[in-house]
């Protein structure tokens, strides 16, 4: 692994490993491009790798905002934010963020992560709707109890 190359081609790396899922190494190459040039792209992703692998969610949402202030219109960022949010357990703001990616442009990755984590499970009744107080408390009781 060259940790001396172009901040670019260090992103482009790091990319890459994450695709292979060598999130160490990830890790390794947007550190050194973020060091050597702050462009959102390399802070997008540095941000993701240290809440998932340092786990200091507060810093990647941070720095991840950030990016998306310096760069709103690349989804990248917002799918990035959206991972981290995830990660955190902090579902409606990953939603909201997968959803504000998809209006700056049509990414895959966005729309597969959309509709994964947007399904809700079918109500416990049916026939009643969705909010009506049994289908929620027996929802709540039933996802308690790790049988849902």
């Amino acid at each position: 692994m060259v940790l001396h190359a172009d901040p670019d081609e260090l992103v482009q790396r790091g990319i890459q490993s994450l695709q292979q899922m060598n999130y160490l190494a990830a890790l390794a190459y947007f550190e050194r491009a973020y060091s050597l040039r702050k462009t959102p792209l390399a802070a997008s992703y540095f941000a993701l790798c240290i809440a998932t692998e340092r786990g200091k969610i507060s810093d990647g949402v941070a720095l991840c905002s950030e990016a998306i202030e310096q760069d709103p219109h690349d989804p990248r960022h917002y799918l990035n934010l959206a991972k981290i949010y995830l990660k955190a357990k902090r579902k409606p703001e990953c939603l909201e963020t997968l959803r504000k990616g998809l209006a700056q442009g049509e990414d895959p990755e966005i729309r597969s992560m959309l509709e994964t984590v947007g399904v809700r499970k079918a109500p416990v009744f049916s026939f009643l709707p969705r909010r009506h107080f049994l289908n929620r408390y027996l929802g709540y009781v039933l996802r308690r109890l790790r049988l849902r």
